[in-house]
């Protein structure tokens, strides 16, 4: 899949190797094969096979190996994982993550202080929770009529389950109670739920957690036609004749840059990276980088009260799956987004010095929409450059005085279902620093009309520019308190189509026109 012999010229070139971008690469090896695609990622392999979680990687230092080469340039720091040091005022990245130097906050604005990104082979999927909830209500994209499909196909690309859990002993506890709180007067697709969940169990027990690995699959891997090249920086999308033709690739090992031609590019960064390369290769439609959303996150912890007994060979150590993963999904008159499970089984501990028996202690995240506003942007200049020597993202971002009055919502209702599960830990919910939730949306939005207000149409190709395809969460144009990734796999899945499409029909008029 690797190699460092850089085409002169593909059928399409994907930027980014993301769960997107991966998505790209999978549907064109099912629906077009014979089209040739090459995929560039800036940062290195990190696990094997190439994009996989690096939660799979069992031995602690091969992980912590992996965590360190995904951080991008510059300095790799101490790594901080939890909300008690944020207290203390010190931005922390979490392991294989790293935050922007500069330019995350503004006099007299809220910013974005702990905006983070990875550069590996896989993207953040190579270090994400694995969630996968499906939108509700105003989260979901009114001018798709195929979203549900496309949401399924999102499903299948990226292996989602809900019963990887289900042995999980106090799972059924946690969501019977969580139930009494919360179903009433709710639907079916909003009442309290397994979380679906980007992994799977294998027969010897092992939980695999699902990466661009899994979302490549052994369609794109055995393709003759796809190659993925990293530690390779596109540092401009080529537009000749008013379409996109291909992208100038930077080969990070040795400084030489190539010039890849492509009938089609898709731009599947990031939602701060991808507005960046449109901005440095000259393409700057009014909405790029504008309507940008993060998921305002309150954190608190219950210890679970009058549990049955555990088994006595219940383990104590690492990673116990008593209580699985529950959620609790947004509504329009509840406009967050709740993920219950075991605290030592969560990416955010509550704090070092609270001592955790496993399985005992649930930790509770809600996750707020945004007030959209197309004020909150990432901007680009001339003069401020980042650690690749590309036009430094830098953040312009407030919270609304909506947003504030629904995350002091959130706040209450955090400890009302802290005391229906069980006794809660502390004094008071914690608000975590914007940026946290990783879910960093909207700087591409797709829309029905070119009018300003959005970067893409309904098939993420930007207006203006044809051929030039934009994914990733970056493409999400609705509020949402869910977590965005299976939505954005199922947008880039309809973009994959479209492409498909027309090289099967080119194809097809090609072989006509030679008999």
């Amino acid at each position: 899949m690797s190699g460092r012999r850089y085409p002169e010229s593909v059928d399409v070139a994907i930027v980014g190797s993301g769960p997107t971008g991966s998505a790209y690469a999978r549907i064109l090896s099912e629906r077009a094969p014979g089209a040739t695609i090459a995929m560039f990622e800036v940062g290195p392999t990190v696990s094997t096979p190439p994009g996989a979680h690096v939660k799979n990687i069992s031995d602690p230092a091969e992980r912590a190996r992996a965590q360190a080469a995904s951080e991008g340039p510059g300095e790799r720091g101490a790594k901080v994982a939890n909300p008690g040091a944020a207290k203390a005022g010190v931005r922390g990245a979490r392991p294989g993550t790293f935050l922007l130097e500069d330019g995350y906050a503004f006099e007299g604005e809220d910013g974005l202080p702990v905006a983070a990104m990875s550069s590996n082979v896989g993207g953040m999927s190579a270090h994400w929770t694995g969630a996968c909830p499906r939108p509700n209500d105003s989260e979901r994209i009114a001018f798709l009529d195929d979203l549900d499909e496309l949401l399924d196909e999102g499903d299948r690309l990226l292996g989602v389950t809900r019963n990887a859990f289900d042995s999980a002993p106090f799972g059924a506890i946690v969501r019977e109670r969580l139930s009494a709180a919360v179903d009433a007067g709710r639907v079916d697709e909003t009442k309290v739920q397994r979380m679906p969940l980007a992994v799977h169990r294998r027969d010897d027990g092992r939980l695999v957690w699902s990466g661009s690995d899994v979302v490549l699959g052994e369609a794109t891997r055995e393709n003759p036609g796809f190659s993925l090249f990293d530690e390779s920086l596109a540092v401009r999308v080529l537009v000749e004749g008013g379409r996109a033709a291909g992208v100038i690739v930077r080969d990070l090992r040795t400084g030489e840059e190539h010039r890849v031609a492509a009938r089609f590019v898709v731009v599947a960064a990031d939602a701060l990276r991808t507005p960046q390369l449109l901005w440095a290769s000259g393409i700057r439609p009014e909405a790029l980088g504008r309507y940008l959303n993060d998921q305002a996150q309150v954190v608190f912890a219950s210890r679970l009260r009058d549990m049955p007994p555990l088994a006595e060979d219940a383990p104590t150590a690492g990673l116990a799956e008593y209580s699985g993963v529950s959620w609790v999904p947004f509504t329009d008159d509840m406009p967050f987004h709740g993920q219950i499970m075991q605290l030592d089984a969560s990416p955010i501990p509550l704090a070092e010095d609270d001592p955790v028996v496993p399985g005992s202690i649930v930790g509770l995240g809600l996750f707020c929409a945004k007030d959209l506003q197309a004020d909150d942007r990432v901007v680009f200049d001339d003069e401020h450059v980042d650690g690749y020597g590309m036009p430094a993202p830098r953040i312009h971002y407030r919270l609304t005085d909506r947003d504030h009055e629904v995350v002091e919502r959130a706040r209450q209702e955090i400890v009302r279902l802290a005391e229906a599960i069980g006794d809660p830990v502390g004094d008071r919910p914690f608000t975590l620093p914007l940026g946290s939730s990783l879910h960093y949306q909207g700087s591409t939005r797709m829309g029905v009309a070119d009018d300003g207000t959005s970067v893409c149409d309904r098939d993420s190709e930007v207006w203006g520019v044809p051929d030039l395809f934009v994914a990733g969460n970056g493409v999400i144009p609705t509020a949402t308190a869910c977590n965005p990734t299976v939505t954005s796999v199922a947008l880039a899945v309809r973009g994959a189509r479209k492409i498909a499409a027309v090289l099967s029909q080119e194809r097809t008029v090609a072989a006509t026109a030679s008999v």
